[in-house]
This record gives C-alpha cells, sequence and structure tokens, in this order.
C-alpha cells in the first residue's frame, strides 16, 4: 500500500483549534437565550424526542470542516513504489556549422542552404532531451557560438540568428574542427561527438583539417562530417531584378568528400552527404544513433509523490456548506 505522509506537518497543529471550536459552541450554546425550534407543533410533542440532539449536528460539521481544511493544508501525499531515477543520461554534442557565402547557394530552392540547414539543426535540437549541445560556427575564422548547454531554448535562438557574411569568408575546417574539441576536451560525458556541416573545402584557417583530426583520435572523440549539396555549378544569387525576385547565375563550387571522409575516418566517425533537408536530417539521426549514452551527472534518486489533498478539501466544503444550509433552514436558531 502507498504510504501517506504530509508535506507540510507543521500546519497539523491547526488540529488543536478543533476542540477549542467544539468547547465554544457548547458554551455559546448554554449561555444565549433563543427560540430553538421555529414550528409552534413542536411544543406540542410530549418527551423530549430526538431533534434536540440534532442541533450538535451543526458544531459537529464545523468542527468537521475546520480538522478536514487543516488536513487539506497541510497537504497528504502518497509515495509510490516505483523510485525516480534522477541520473542525466545524454550525450556532449558540438555542432559545427559553415557561414561561408556558399552557404547561400540556392541547390536546396526555394530555400539556400544555410536556411534548411538552421531548419534542421532546429528540429535536431526540439528533438533532445538530455544531450548537452554546443555550437561552432565558422567561415574564414571560427567561433564559438554557443558553450555545451541544456537549455534547448537559448540555443535555437541562437541558431535562429546566424548568418552569412558576418565573419570574413572562407572555410576553416580544420580550425572550427579544433575549438569544437577544445569544448570537449574536459567533458566527462562518456560519449562525446563533433559533428561538421560544410558544403565546400577547406580554404582558410591556422589548422590543416588532418592535424585537427589527429587530435580528436588522441582524445578519443568522433567526429561525424555531413556535406551539403549537390557540389560543381549550383544556382548562386547574384541581386535582385526589378520586382525584387533573386537573379540567380551558375557558380562553380568546390567541394573535397575524400578530405570530409578522411577526417571521419581518422576519428572513428562517419562521413555523409546531404542532398535535401531529408537526407540532412537523415544524417544526423545516423549520428545519434551510433553513440553510447553515458551518465552526465549522477543525482540519485527520488521517490513519487501524488497530492491527495483534494478529497480532504472537498469534504471540508461540504460539510461547511451543509452547516450553513441546515443553520439556515431545517435548525435554524430563532432570536
Amino acid at each position: 500500500m502507498p504510504a501517506l505522509s504530509f508535506h507540510d506537518p507543521w500546519v497539523l497543529w491547526g488540529l488543536l483549534l478543533c476542540p477549542l471550536a467544539l468547547w465554544w459552541a457548547v458554551v455559546e450554546r448554554r449561555t444565549r437565550a433563543v427560540l430553538r425550534f421555529s414550528a409552534a407543533h413542536v411544543f406540542a410533542k410530549t418527551g423530549r424526542g430526538f431533534r434536540p440532539y440534532l442541533l450538535w449536528v451543526l458544531p459537529a460539521m464545523r468542527v468537521g470542516a475546520l480538522a478536514l481544511a487543516v488536513l487539506a493544508l497541510a497537504r497528504p501525499q502518497e509515495q509510490d513504489a516505483k523510485v525516480r531515477d534522477l541520473s542525466v543520461e545524454g550525450i556532449d554534442i558540438v555542432l559545427c556549422l559553415d557561414l561561408s557565402t556558399s552557404m547561400e547557394a540556392g541547390d536546396f530552392r526555394p530555400n539556400n542552404r544555410l536556411f534548411v540547414a538552421k531548419e534542421v539543426l532546429t528540429d535536431f535540437i526540439s528533438a533532445r532531451v538530455n544531450d548537452r549541445i554546443g555550437l561552432v560556427v565558422f567561415a574564414g575564422a571560427a567561433y564559438t557560438q554557443a558553450p555545451l548547454t541544456l537549455d534547448y531554448g537559448v540555443l535555437k535562438e541562437v541558431v535562429k540568428q546566424l548568418r552569412t557574411r558576418v565573419l570574413e569568408d572562407g572555410t576553416a575546417i580544420g580550425d572550427a574542427l579544433a575549438t569544437a574539441l577544445n569544448r570537449l576536451r574536459d567533458s566527462d560525458a562518456k560519449s562525446r561527438v563533433v559533428v561538421i556541416i560544410t558544403d565546400g573545402d577547406n580554404n582558410a584557417g591556422k589548422l590543416s583539417p588532418v592535424d585537427a583530426a589527429a587530435m580528436g583520435k588522441a582524445l578519443h572523440i568522433p567526429v561525424y562530417t555531413i556535406l551539403v549539396g549537390k557540389g560543381g555549378r549550383v544556382p548562386f544569387p547574384q541581386g535582385q531584378d526589378l520586382f525584387g525576385n533573386p537573379v540567380w547565375r551558375e557558380m562553380e563550387i568546390p567541394v573535397n568528400p575524400q578530405l570530409l571522409e578522411e577526417v571521419a575516418k581518422e576519428t572513428g566517425g562517419e562521413a555523409y552527404r546531404a542532398t535535401d533537408k531529408e537526407s540532412l536530417k537523415r544524417g544526423l539521426q545516423k549520428v545519434l544513433d551510433s553513440l553510447e549514452r553515458s551518465k552526465l551527472m549522477e543525482g540519485g534518486a527520488m521517490a513519487n509523490y501524488r497530492e491527495e489533498f483534494h478529497p480532504y478539501l472537498l469534504w471540508a466544503f461540504l460539510l461547511f456548506a451543509g452547516e450553513l444550509l441546515l443553520r439556515h433552514s431545517l435548525l435554524r436558531v430563532s432570536p
């Protein structure tokens, strides 16, 4: 059977008011001169009858309502047999997103690559529960946009604000990977992973992707790469026409899938290619499916409690309402 306890047991001291309320009802009844029955036919009856005893129903109901109200205020609770584990289980993930101008390419039309990538990342973050996620953005240089966090609302707002042409142009994949690894270096999670989303070849930065991959291998952090876009000649925006519609022209954007595959293989990760929104989603899901979950924090255990004050409060209300009804009808006392 579930165990009953009180969240605020000190409130139970209020039960001491019950005998005081009963004593006051007795004193008040004996000292007050009243005509206790409004019906004249009562006087024609012989003997005491049973109605005088009904007059004790009113103070009894009042005291009962008071006692039940005190019990409700003490918040009675039932403890479930099951115990809830408070340990938080999850993965530490750092996402590296390319913000170079090539992410404006329109091969994901009607939207460009960055728009689709942001949509997918937002959905990805919304689907997480206990995974700590950080964000690194890069173009010609790499920066930590958000450290590892469980505050997904803030993280999604950060992703929403991302845009191209803010950082110096270029694609510094090696620097982005090194920045992400630095964020994960001191993590105590068993599962740590870097996900790089880019559409081009490494052409900027101070560190080569291969050297950064060697760092990831030494830290036992797998790197998963997702190459977005079709590669080759793709539509690229070149301004707007007189009616405000974007003007596109074919532009060659170099890609290096072999480099991304080498980085992933060196660290024990996988390389994927996304040519549309759905394939990008599948790539991120495959990353999660391949990881082992770990304990981020040992939180112990806590019992589950159910609040049980509702019936006490209901009966207190019913008794109080019944006492008022009887006092002003059947058991009305006249002046």
